[in-house]
C-alpha cells in the first residue's frame, strides 16, 4: 500500500493505538498493571468505613471554691471569646460547675489533627496571663477518635466450676493485655467491667462517734500509709544517698486493722477499733458487666456470666484485617493456660472481621458483574471481542486501585462502591473501540485495508467523541468532592477514584483494545472474493 493512501492519525486515541500496536512491551505493561493491582488489592488496609478525620479538645479550667456564677464569668467566657480566634474551630462548648469549668471545642471536619492540638495548646499557654488568681494550671485533653474506637471486643469469664475470683481473674487478663499491646499496630487497649483487689474497710459510725472521730480522720490516717514512698533523703559525709523509708508497710488485713488513726485519753486508736477491715475487690465499683452466652457455647447457653472486657484499638492508617488476625493469634497461644483456670472468652466485636467479609462480599459482586457484561457482549458482538472487553475492566480497576495504594487509601465500603458506581462507565471506551473496529472489519472495503491501518483508523475515529462524553461524565463526579461536613470526607473515596477510573479506562481502551484486537480479530472472507479466488485457480 503506498505512503499518500495511508490513514493519517489526528487523536491522540489513535497515536496511542499506533504506539502500542506492535510494540512487544504492550504485552509487559499489561501484565504489570495486573500484577500492580492485584498487589494493591491485598496491601491496601482493608476498612469497614472509611476513617474520617475529627480533631477537636476539651479545655479543663479548675479554681477550687468557685461557684459555678464565678466560673462561667471569669473563666468559660473569657476562654470561648479566646478560642474563637484560633481558625479551623467550628464549634465551642463551655461548661461552669462548682470549681471547674470546662470548654470543649471541635474543628470542621478534615482539619489536621496534630496541628488543631498544637494550635489550641499554643492559644491557652499564650494566655495564661490573663487567668485569674487562684486558678490552678490548666489541662488541655485532645480528642484521640483515631485510637479512641476499637476494632477489637473480646469479652473474659471464668467457666463453670473455676475456682476463680474476679481479682484473679483480672490478674491474669491483665497479663493478657501487657501481650497484646506489644503487637504491631496496636494503639491502645483498655480493660471494662474489671474488679482489682484491695482492702475493703467498713467504719462503723457508732464507734466512730462513741471515739469522737470523723471519716477525715480516718481517711488521712490511711492515705499516709497506703503509697510507699521514700519519706528522708539526705547524704551521708561520704556523699552518699541515704533514703529511709517503710518496706512493705501494708501486706495484709492485720497490717491496715493495725494503723493509728488518732489518740484517745493517751492510748492508741487503731482502724480495727473503729472498722472492719477485709481482702475483697474494690466494691466501689459499679462498672460490671454480665455476658449471655451465645448458642454455640451449649453447656453453659443461656447463663449469665461476670465479665472482664478488652477493647483493642488500631492506629490510624492500618490494616484492620491484619491486626485483628494477629490478636486472634495471641488469643490461641494462651488456650492452654485459660483451660487450666478455667477461663473462657468470646470475641463480641471483630471490625477486621466485618471489613474483610464487606471488601469480598464487594469484591465477589463485582467479578459476577463483569461476567454479566461479558456474556452479553458475546451476543452482541461475538466471544472474542467479548474477550477483548472483559480483558480491559480487570485492567483499569488494577490502575485504579494502583492509585488508590499510592495515595494513601483504604480498601471501604465506599471505595468499592465508587467502582462499582464506575463499573458500567469503564466498558463505555473499550465497547466503542471493538464496535468500531467491528464495523470496519465488515465494511465492504476492509480488504482494500491492511489490519494495522484498519484497527489505528478505527481507534482514531472515536477517540474525540470518546475522550469529551469521559470528560463530562467526570464533570458530573468532581462537585461531591466540595461536599463538606461529616457527609463530605465519609462520600470523598467516590470523586476521588470514580475520575482515575474512567481515564484509566480510557488509556487501557486506545493502548489494549487494537492490541488484542490485532491478536484475536481477523478480517472476514468475502463471498466475491471466493469466487474470484475460484476464478484465478481454474
Amino acid at each position: 500500500m503506498s505512503e499518500k493512501n495511508e490513514y493519517q492519525v489526528t487523536d491522540w486515541a489513535g497515536k496511542l493505538a499506533k504506539g502500542f500496536l506492535r510494540n512487544p512491551l504492550t504485552a509487559v505493561l499489561g501484565a504489570f498493571l495486573l500484577i500492580m493491582g492485584y498487589l494493591a488489592l491485598n496491601i491496601m488496609p482493608r476498612e469497614e468505613d472509611p476513617q474520617i478525620a475529627i480533631s477537636g479538645g476539651a479545655v479543663i479550667v479548675a479554681m477550687p471554691g468557685a461557684t459555678p456564677h464565678e466560673i462561667e464569668n471569669i473563666i468559660v467566657n473569657p476562654l470561648e471569646r479566646k478560642l474563637r480566634e484560633v481558625k479551623g474551630i467550628e464549634h465551642v462548648y463551655g461548661m461552669a460547675m462548682d470549681n471547674v469549668g470546662i470548654v470543649n471545642v471541635m474543628y470542621y471536619i478534615g482539619e489536621n489533627r496534630e496541628d488543631s492540638n498544637l494550635k489550641l495548646y499554643d492559644k491557652v499557654m499564650q494566655n495564661m496571663d490573663l487567668m485569674p488568681k487562684g486558678v490552678m494550671q490548666p489541662l488541655i485533653k485532645p480528642f484521640d477518635i483515631d485510637i479512641d474506637i476499637p476494632i477489637m471486643t473480646v469479652a473474659f469469664y471464668a467457666k463453670d466450676g473455676s475456682t476463680l475470683n474476679d481479682a484473679a481473674l483480672f490478674k491474669i487478663v491483665r497479663k493478657v493485655q501487657q501481650k497484646l499491646n506489644s503487637v504491631d499496630n496496636v494503639a491502645k487497649t483498655t480493660l471494662k467491667g474489671a474488679r482489682k483487689e484491695q482492702f475493703n474497710i467498713e467504719v462503723d459510725m457508732g464507734k466512730l462517734s462513741a471515739y469522737h472521730l470523723s471519716l477525715g480522720q480516718i481517711m488521712k490516717a490511711v492515705q499516709s500509709v497506703a503509697v510507699d514512698v521514700p519519706d528522708v533523703k539526705g547524704r551521708t559525709s561520704e556523699h552518699k544517698l541515704v533514703i529511709f523509708g517503710v518496706k512493705n508497710a501494708i501486706e495484709n488485713v492485720s497490717d491496715v486493722g493495725s494503723v493509728i488513726v488518732a489518740q484517745y485519753m493517751g492510748s492508741p486508736i487503731y482502724l480495727r477499733d473503729v472498722a472492719t477491715v477485709t481482702e475483697g475487690v474494690d466494691i466501689q465499683n459499679f462498672k460490671i458487666a454480665k455476658i449471655n452466652m451465645r448458642e454455640h457455647n451449649s453447656t453453659e447457653m443461656g447463663k449469665q456470666k461476670s465479665q472482664i472486657t478488652m477493647t483493642v484499638a488500631k492506629l490510624a492508617g492500618t490494616n484492620a484485617v491484619f491486626v485483628a488476625e494477629d490478636i486472634t493469634e495471641i488469643l490461641k497461644e494462651y488456650h492452654d493456660e485459660f483451660e487450666k483456670e478455667g477461663i473462657g472468652y468470646l470475641i463480641t466485636r471483630n471490625y477486621g472481621e466485618r471489613a474483610n467479609e464487606a471488601v469480598n462480599e464487594l469484591m465477589s459482586h463485582l467479578v459476577i458483574t463483569i461476567v454479566i457484561i461479558a456474556l452479553m457482549l458475546v451476543f452482541a458482538l461475538g466471544w472474542k471481542e467479548s474477550i477483548i472487553v472483559t480483558f480491559t475492566v480487570p485492567a483499569i480497576l488494577a490502575v485504579t486501585l494502583f492509585i488508590a495504594y499510592l495515595s494513601g487509601q483504604t480498601i471501604n465500603r465506599i471505595t468499592l462502591f465508587a467502582f462499582l458506581l464506575s463499573l458500567g462507565l469503564l466498558v463505555d471506551a473499550a465497547i466503542i473501540v471493538i464496535e468500531n473496529i467491528h464495523r470496519h472489519l465488515h465494511a465492504h472495503d476492509v480488504d482494500e485495508k491492511e489490519m494495522d491501518q484498519l484497527l489505528i483508523e478505527a481507534t482514531d475515529e472515536i477517540g474525540a467523541p470518546t475522550n469529551i462524553a469521559t470528560l463530562a461524565i467526570i464533570l458530573t463526579m468532581v462537585p461531591m468532592a466540595f461536599v463538606g461536613g461529616m457527609m463530605g470526607s465519609f462520600m470523598k473515596p467516590i470523586p476521588y477514584n470514580v475520575p482515575v477510573a474512567l481515564i484509566a479506562s480510557l488509556f487501557i481502551a486506545y493502548i489494549f483494545t487494537p492490541y488484542l484486537g490485532l491478536k484475536l480479530l481477523k478480517k472476514p472472507e468475502h463471498k466475491h472474493h471466493q469466487d474470484k479466488k475460484k476464478k484465478e485457480v481454474k
